[in-house]
């Protein structure tokens, strides 16, 4: 099982931390969307930045 994460709000004026969150994730621009895998790391990182993301199954 995989997950699909899109960027659909702007990182500007955001916590350094959440910044560099969405970066692991593979995201930079609005719109990105990447693929990744579904396990607890990673619904870490989505909890963390989860008011920037929207998140859908793969």
């Amino acid at each position: 099982m995989a997950l699909n994460v899109k960027l659909v709000k702007s990182l500007n004026g955001r916590l350094k931390d959440q910044i560099a969150t969405a970066k692991s994730l593979g995201l930079r621009k609005i719109g990105d969307v990447t693929t990744q895998p579904d396990n607890d790391a990673t619904k870490g990182k989505v909890n963390k930045i989860f008011h920037l993301v929207e998140v859908t199954e793969a």
